[in-house]
């Protein structure tokens, strides 16, 4: 039963595998208070520790975590990581902010033709949709 919502979410991300030089470059899928679900080239068990990285925010997004599962997917796996520090969710809300920022600024490009900066797509975002976006909250559903 999952515990926290998950907040979709669609950036690079980088996860360090600890004392094994590993490093995977893939994308993040969504984003929760506990913790993460991202893509993986490579099969990782149940406990293993990692770093995980998002080097599109400033400051660097960067936490410790555990690997709680690994499903195979038709291209490589898909993991599910839970934060060991209990304040790695919230910085994680900022960076799921970011993949809606970035999202929108795709959309615009998309549908306008509009090039804008990071920083032009930011102040568009807040102003349209930053009071609506959800707050963190559980999930009774059990999904």
């Amino acid at each position: 039963m999952r515990a926290f919502i998950r907040h979709p979410a669609s950036i690079p991300i980088e996860i360090y595998v600890h004392g094994a030089g590993v490093r995977i470059d893939r994308k993040l899928n969504d984003v929760s208070l506990g913790g993460l679900c991202c893509e993986s080239d490579a099969f990782l068990d149940a406990e293993t520790m990692i770093t995980v990285r998002i080097p599109l925010v400033q400051p660097v997004f960067e936490a410790d975590a555990r690997v709680v599962w690994c499903k195979r997917r038709d291209e490589g796996f898909r993991i599910g990581v839970e934060f060991l520090d209990a304040t790695d969710g919230y910085r994680a809300r900022m960076v799921e902010q970011v993949c809606h920022i970035e999202h929108y600024r795709n959309e615009i490009r998309a549908a306008e033709g509009r090039e804008l900066d990071w920083e032009e797509a930011a102040r568009e975002w807040i102003d349209k949709y930053a009071s609506k976006f959800p707050s963190w909250g559980y999930n009774d559903s059990g999904g």
